[in-house]
Order: structure tokens, then sequence, then C-alpha cells
């Protein structure tokens, strides 16, 4: 069998280029055509043939090591919506078709009519890492720059070879006699601005060592990406997805070198992401391929394989037995504390997000609440892929920005802390918070707060108006009473018998709570009939026997005994478990008398 001629990691835009040239030699090519078999191509490479692990990862470890135009993975979550960007997507010289796709400089004859050249569309997103992810979802950073450094040498190699060949395709042509120059082809920059710079075969190899002088004005410690997509429907990214790109990794280079180039005219099609967005502090990625990921996607070393029940019976015991020493002994709290983690919203009914469930724990101190306060925060950083703790204070209040603001000056989109992926965890301390005045922007922040514990939505501020988002985080709130500011779905007074705790955990026990949370939250569920009468009657009863009981708390029991039954791996409710849901209330009513 004939390998691939290019190197689909070190050299993608060659097998860009050769499968393009391909498809545009055949009878019937249509140069409107968007993709012409590169997408499969790539398909085959990364899943059929099982090569994905080759590609390195993309972060702020790895940036000074991958190089440009090289494929790369790059994880993060859509911060910003851009717009789209037009761009010379194929053009005709002589007799020959060559694109642009996949590049940031594009190049087109000079002179010749319209037909001959294809303006196609790209969108833009800005991607930023995603907002709380903890450190146990990476791979490690020795092993990914290890990676990166056992790379250099093979890419430098197949450079040679390129070299060999005569390389910059931007500014070659191919015929059957070999490459030569063409002197009618000039390079356009991402604003459409021409350019006649061009690289050389030194400056491309010298360009295969560390990149550290490429590097300099990027923030490695919060790596953020402007991410171009292709041929995608706009219903597949929204804002705040986290995705997995795959693309074509390009630097500064390119576009400061047009961008120095002042012989040119300006042809109306610059936009503001060059000054906002300058590539030589927010690398470009061409995606080529883009997987929206969930929790179980950030699992490292856990048993990935079916959720059957007596495993998950297994795993529940041993997790609920670990939180319960997280918050000193009290079992029952460690049993909402389980429920809580496995809520998510499954689906909305009017303003209804069903399936959340907010937890308030009270009775805490200043004092508990610095000690078991940290040690569950701590403890949750190990389970849950994205985690977040709030200072309640009044000076945070009034101060901090919560929602994401539009930036018209800037064209952007501000985040602001509530912009959150989706199944993220907050941890917000109350017991900081000491009386005094909310100015406005602290009246705003706790109405915000309050729509998310309640509503699951976030309200962005476009300044001439707002637009609210739905959202799935899970709020856990620690009060000394009830709180009166974040009205959670459960009250549980936090009721401890011990404060040490001599539990020492093992890697192979987190990363199977890890699976266990990841796997089982997301298990479907239902209520056969006779149980759905069951629970009906069970609910006129409470209702009869207790006037203040609403809807409200019918559906909090609902949920829970819905959860309940997952946490167990069962996918239907069952009548001992609907039990213990309302064992589980008579004691927390207990409490709370």
């Amino acid at each position: 069998m004939v390998g691939l001629p290019y190197d689909l990691v070190a050299n993608p835009l060659g097998a860009v280029r050769s499968t393009f040239e391909k498809a545009a030699a055949s009878s019937g090519f249509d140069p409107n055509g968007k993709d012409w078999g590169v997408l499969d191509l790539f398909r085959h490479f990364l899943f059929d043939q099982g090569r994905l692990s080759q590609v390195p990862i993309l972060n702020g470890e790895t940036i000074r090591w991958i190089q440009p135009k090289t494929l790369v993975r790059f994880r993060a979550m859509v911060q910003d919506m851009l717009g789209n960007e037009f761009y010379v997507g194929a053009y005709q010289d002589g007799s020959v078709w060559r694109t642009n796709k996949f590049r940031d400089v594009s190049q087109f004859p000079l002179g010749d009519s319209s037909p001959h050249t294809q303006v196609w569309e790209r969108r833009l997103l800005y991607c930023v890492p995603v907002p709380g992810q903890n450190s146990w979802t990476e791979p490690s950073s020795e092993s990914v720059v290890n990676q990166c450094k056992d790379f250099i040498p093979q890419q430098r190699e197949k450079r040679r070879r390129m070299d060999d060949e005569a390389i910059d395709d931007m500014n070659m042509l191919v015929s059957d006699n070999g490459f030569q120059v063409s002197p009618s082809v000039k390079k356009v920059k991402e604003d459409g601005c021409p350019s006649t710079s061009s690289q050389t075969q030194d400056s491309l190899s010298e360009g295969y060592c560390s990149n550290t002088s490429m590097v300099t004005g990027i923030d490695k410690d919060f790596l953020s990406c402007l991410v171009k997509i292709y041929d995608s429907p706009e219903s597949d990214l929204k804002l705040n997805d986290v995705f997995e790109f795959i693309g074509i990794l390009t630097l500064d280079s390119e576009l400061n070198e047009d961008k120095d180039d002042h012989d040119e005219p300006d042809n109306g099609f610059c936009d503001d992401v060059m000054v906002h967005l300058p590539p030589n502090k927010v690398p470009r990625l061409h995606c080529l391929i883009h997987r929206k990921l969930a929790a179980p996607d950030f699992l490292r070393g856990s048993p990935m394989m079916e959720p059957k029940p007596h495993f998950v019976r297994e795993m529940r015991e041993v997790l609920l037995r670990h939180l319960t020493v997280v918050l000193g002994n009290d079992g029952i709290a460690a049993h909402f504390m389980l429920l809580h983690l496995l809520s998510r919203v499954h689906t909305r009914v009017d303003t209804v997000a069903v399936g959340k469930l907010s937890l308030n724990l009270t009775c805490f101190s200043k004092e508990s609440a610095a000690l078991f306060g940290s040690r569950l925060s701590l403890a949750l950083k190990t389970l849950l892929p994205f985690t977040h703790c709030i200072p309640l204070t009044l000076e945070y209040l009034n101060s901090v920005s919560l929602a994401p603001k539009k930036d018209y000056e800037t064209n952007r989109l501000k985040t602001g802390v509530l912009q959150l992926a989706e199944g993220s965890h907050i941890i917000i301390d109350e017991t900081q918070l000491e009386a005094g005045t909310l100015n406005s922007v602290g009246m705003e922040n706790a109405r915000l707060l309050r729509n998310l514990m309640e509503l699951q939505r976030v309200e962005y501020d476009f300044k001439y108006y707002k637009m609210e988002m739905a959202a799935d985080v899970q709020l856990l709130i620690f009060s000394e009473a009830k709180s009166n500011i974040l009205p959670a779905d459960i009250v549980m007074p936090f009721q401890p018998s011990s404060v040490g705790s001599s539990e020492v955990v093992t890697a192979e026990a987190l990363e199977a709570w890890r699976w266990y949370l990841a796997t089982v939250k997301s298990l479907p569920h239902s209520i056969e009939s006779e149980m759905q009468k069951v629970v009906e009657n069970d609910l006129v009863a409470a209702r009869q026997a207790d006037r203040s009981i609403g809807s409200h708390d019918f559906n909090r029991w609902l949920t829970m005994g819905r959860l309940m039954s997952l946490s167990f791996g069962e996918t239907c409710l069952s009548l001992e478990h609907w039990q213990m849901v309302k064992e589980l209330e008579r004691l927390r009513r207990e409490r709370l008398k």
C-alpha cells in the first residue's frame, strides 16, 4: 500500500494542497465546492486509523515547542463569536486551480477577472481555556512537552525533504515539468490587503527549533486562540460550548510580514480582528475537525465501561463514604451532596430548568466554613472537571463583573464570572457577607446570582439590550442561616460530628469516582405507570398533611427520585429508591425544626 505523499501531522497544508489539486484535475470539478475530500482524509487518519494521539496538544506549556503550520489539538470554550470573514478560497492561475483554504494569508493572480477567483467565508471564534478547569483533566505537562520535543526531529527531516522540492507552495506553481515560480501570484493577508512578501527556504527551515522568539507576546498562563471554522452549520457551535478543535496552527510570522508592508493599498476588507486580537498575542487555528466535549471526555485513565448496576452500587458506596468523611461524618449531608453532584438540567419546561438541584448547607460559621469549606472545595476539585469558588463579600458584590458585557469599541464580548461551561460547579461562601449597603452593581450582581440559582440562566449585557443565555451550573452555598440572597432547592443544616480527616485517597479511587460522576449523571431515566401512581398518591398525602408544601417541593422530590435511581445505576424509579428519598426528606425536615 502506497503511503500518503504528505505527513498529515507535520505538513497538513501539503496534504490539503495535494488533495485539492487532485480534485481540480478531475473532470467536472466545481470551484464553488467547499470541500473536496480533505476532511474525509483527516477523519480517516485521526479516527479510523487511531492516530489522534499523535497530534500534539496545544496549551501554554507546549506553545513554544509546537511548530507553525502543523496539526494540533486545542481544547477550549467558545468565549466570543466574532462573525464571519471573507477570503479568496480558490483561484485559477493559468489553467491550474489552487486554494487558500486553512491559511491566514491568501494569494490570487493580479489583474484577472472575477470568474478566476472564488470568495469563500469562514467563521471566527475566540476560544479560551475552560474556566475553572482542574489540572487532572489535562495530560501531565512533562509528557506533552516531551511529545512535542520528540516530534521536532521528524518535522525537521520532513522539512528538509520539502525544501529539496522547493517549497513554499504559496509562491509556487505545479506543472508536469515540476515546480516553477509564479511571479503573477501575490499573497493577500487576512484583512484583504495584498502583499508581495514571501518566505524563503531558509526562513522555513529555521522554524524547527523552540518558538521562544515567536511567542514572547502570548500569555502562556491563559492561552487563547482565534479559531477559524470552515463549512460548518452555525447550529454546530454555540457560545460557552467546550470543543476539541483539531486544526492547523499559525503564529504571527506571515501576518506580521504583511502588516509591515506599506506599499500596498487597503482594499476595504479590513476589520478590527487584527487590531484587538493581534496574531503575535493570539495564535490562529484553522479548524479541520471539531468535537463537542462532555465530562466523560476529560477522564484520563478511568475505566471506560458500561455503567452496570452492580459496579455502580460499589462506586456509590465508596464515594458516599468518602463524602461523609469530608463532611465531618455527617452522613445525611453526604447523601444530599451526592444527589447534588449528580444533578444537571436535562430539559426545560417554560421557565423551569428540570433536573437542577442546588444545595444550601447552613449552620456554618466563618471558622467552620474555612475548615470544612476548604476541605470540600479541594475534594470537588479532584472529582469534577470545572470548579469555582465565590467569596460572597459586600466588596465582591459591589465591584465584580458577573455578567458578560459587549464592548462596542473593540467589538468584543468581555467575559464575566458567570460565563461558564456546561457542567461547571460553583461553591458560594456566604459566611463572609457582613452588614452593609449594596450599590447598583451589587444589586445587579445579586439579581444575576438569583436568576442563575432559580432559572439556570445568565443575562448577557449588550448595552442596548439584554439577552438571557441558558446555563447548566451546579450551585452549593455555605451560610449561617438560610440564604436570603440565593434561594436553593434544598436547605440542609450541616451537623458534623468530627473534625479530623485521616483518609488517604488513591489515584485509582479518584479515577473511578470521576468515571462514576461523569457517566451516571448522563443516563436516561423514566417512571413507569405503576410508580407514577405511587408517587402521585404520596404527593397528595403530603399536601393534605402539610398545606405549606407546594409544586416547588413536588418538583424537588421528583428530581431527587430521579437522581437517587441514577446514583445506583438504575434508569427507572423503583419503590425502594422512592422510599429512600422520602426518608431523606424526613430527616432533613427534622433538622429544620
